[in-house]
C-alpha cells in the first residue's frame, strides 16, 4: 500500500495556539509529538505499507520536510492552491501512478487520533483485500458512541458482509445532521461515522473519477502529460481551472461501487479544544490544565497555558487558551465559533495574530 496523508488544513478551531504557519497537524496536541508525525509513525508500523506521501500547501511544504521524520523530501507533494479533498487526492494519485502502476493507495487525514494499532492494521488489511477483490472504493467507518452533529455518517447494509470481514455495502452518505437526526442514526445501528480514510486500487479510483468527476479527471490528465515530460513542470495554470470539491460530495456520494469497513479501534478527529478536553485525564472537579495554571471554585474547565501562569475563579465550562500574543476565553459550547473569530481577524487585517 502507498499511503497519502493530507496535511493542508489550517486548523482554525485551535486558534490562538494554531497559526497559518503552525496549523493543527504540526501541533503537539496529544502528547509531545505533532499530529502529523503521529500519523506517519502509525502507518510506518504496518508491514504492507511500502511508502508514505504527504500532500500539503506550498506554505507548509518546507516546514514538513524539515520537521517530519521518515518521509522522503521528494514525497512531500505540493498543491498549487487549496481545492478541497477531491483535487488533493487526485493529484496525489497522479504522482503515485507516475511511479507505481496499478497499486493500492490509502488516504488518511493528518490530524486524527487512533488507539488500538493492531485493530487499525486489521482494518487496513481488510480494506486492501476488498479493494483488490471487488475493485471497489473502500472507506473506513467508526461505530458512533454518541449522537455527534459534527461528523458525517455512512449508512451500511448490515446483511452484505459476505466475507465476514466487517466490510459492508454502502447505502448512503449523510452529512453532519442536527442532533435529533443524529440520535436516530445512533439508535438505528446501521450508521457509522465517516472517518475520511480511504483505500482503493489507483486504477479503480481513476476509473470512478473519470465517470463521476470528468472535469477533474481531464485536468489531472493534462497535468499527468506535462509531468511525464518534466517532473518539475509548472502546473498552476491547469490547476487554476480545477473546481474545488470534496471527495465525499464529488465522488463517494455518486459512486455505487463502495464498501465500508466497520473499524474496531478507538478514534477521534481531535476537531476542537473540547475534543482535547474529552481525551485528557481530569481531576476531581473535572478540570484539565495543560501548562501553568490554577482553577479555584470551578468545574469542567480547560486551560492551555504555555509560558505564563493562568488562573480562573468561580466559573464552569470554560476554555481558556493563553499564548505569548493572544488570550482566548470561550464557553465550551461555543468553541465552534472560534473559526468565525479567525475570519473576523482576517477582515480586520490582524495578520500578526494569524
Amino acid at each position: 500500500m502507498y499511503c497519502v496523508i493530507m496535511a493542508g488544513g489550517r486548523g482554525t478551531r485551535f486558534w490562538p495556539y494554531s497559526r497559518t504557519l503552525r496549523p493543527k497537524q504540526l501541533m503537539s496536541i496529544i502528547g509531545d509529538t505533532s499530529m502529523l508525525q503521529m500519523t506517519v509513525d502509525r502507518l510506518r508500523k504496518i508491514p504492507s505499507v511500502k511508502d508514505i506521501y504527504i500532500i500539503t500547501g506550498e506554505n507548509l511544504a518546507d516546514v514538513i520536510r524539515e520537521e517530519i521524520k521518515h518521509v522522503k523530501p521528494e514525497n512531500v507533494l505540493v498543491e498549487p492552491s487549496g481545492k478541497n479533498t477531491a483535487p488533493c487526492i487526485g493529484l496525489a494519485a497522479l504522482h503515485i501512478c507516475l511511479k507505481h502502476k496499478d497499486c493500492i493507495m490509502g488516504v488518511f487525514p493528518s490530524d486524527h487520533l487512533v488507539v488500538g494499532h493492531r485493530k487499525f492494521e486489521k482494518a487496513l488489511t481488510t480494506a486492501s483485500h476488498l479493494a483488490r477483490k471487488r475493485h471497489s472504493l473502500i472507506t473506513i467507518g467508526i461505530p458512533p458512541t454518541f449522537p455527534a452533529t459534527g461528523y458525517g455518517y455512512i449508512q451500511f447494509d448490515q446483511d452484505s458482509d459476505e466475507d465476514h470481514l466487517d466490510g459492508y455495502g454502502v447505502k448512503t452518505f449523510a452529512e453532519k445532521p442536527p442532533v435529533d437526526l443524529a440520535r436516530k442514526f445512533l439508535k438505528s445501528g446501521d450508521f457509522l461515522w465517516n472517518s475520511g480514510m480511504f483505500v482503493w486500487e489507483t486504477k479503480t479510483f481513476t476509473n470512478e473519477l473519470q465517470q463521476h468527476m470528468p472535469d477533474l479527471y481531464q485536468n489531472l490528465d493534462l497535468i499527468r502529460t506535462r509531468l511525464q515530460k518534466d517532473s518539475k513542470a509548472e502546473i498552476g495554470d491547469i490547476w487554476n481551472d480545477i473546481k474545488a470539491d470534496s471527495i465525499d460530495y464529488g465522488l463517494m456520494e455518486k459512486s455505487r461501487n463502495i464498501y465500508v469497513i466497520k473499524a474496531k479501534y478507538e478514534w477521534s478527529d481531535v476537531g476542537s479544544w473540547n475534543a482535547v478536553y474529552d481525551l485528557a485525564p481530569k481531576n476531581d472537579e473535572r478540570n484539565v490544565i495543560h501548562g501553568d495554571g490554577l482553577i479555584l471554585d470551578g468545574r469542567d474547565n480547560f486551560i492551555q497555558s504555555a509560558g505564563r501562569f493562568t488562573a480562573i475563579i468561580g466559573v464552569d465550562n470554560l476554555v481558556v487558551i493563553n499564548t505569548d500574543d493572544a488570550t482566548l476565553v470561550v464557553p465550551k459550547d461555543k468553541v465552534e465559533s472560534i473559526k468565525d473569530l479567525v475570519e473576523t481577524l482576517k477582515t480586520k487585517k490582524r495578520d500578526e495574530l494569524l
